[in-house]
């Protein structure tokens, strides 16, 4: 017939016709890792600021000032695959009363927001013995979203 023409593919579209494309629900997308395992042998360390209290966190407050932190603080040189377990092991040598038996450390991380007001933000918790295991031990900081440059506030509950 004069003066039909076919319609032109169009760029970009890709893929099959509609008609042959396959059906059903799609397959899920490839399994990534939770997180980029660190080389430690060939990676820097980063410098990671602890501050330790017993019984509860330390509040927002505690560090509104710059340079006027909170005492209790271990600097800690560690990578982002760190997990917990790593950590509270390395908090029980610096902090006897997280060596007690019925310990608990819950970790929070202390970050500006936007607006450059410091926020604690709650990520996981950790019983000071291996016999008591949780959840949590495993989490790396890499995968609780941990930046560098954030500090890390230990409750020795």
């Amino acid at each position: 017939m004069a003066g039909v023409a076919e319609a032109p593919n169009r760029a970009g579209r890709g893929g099959p016709p509609p008609s042959t494309q396959p059906r059903g629900p799609l397959p899920p997308p490839p399994s990534r890792p939770r997180f980029e395992p660190v080389d430690r042998e060939k990676t820097c360390p980063l410098l990671l600021r602890v501050f330790t209290k017993i019984g509860s966190h330390h509040t927002k407050e505690d560090f509104a000032v710059r340079g006027k932190e909170p005492k209790d603080e271990v600097q800690i040189y560690t990578w982002k695959d760190a997990t917990l377990r790593e950590l509270t092991d390395l908090v029980k040598e610096v902090a006897p009363t997280a060596r007690r038996r019925d310990a608990k450390l819950s970790f929070a991380f202390v970050y500006p927001d936007k607006h450059g007001r410091y926020v604690v933000r709650q990520v996981g918790m950790t019983n000071s013995y291996a016999s008591g295991r949780r959840l949590d031990d495993g989490k790396a900081l890499a995968e609780l979203s941990f930046q560098i440059g954030d500090y890390l506030d230990v409750a020795i509950l």
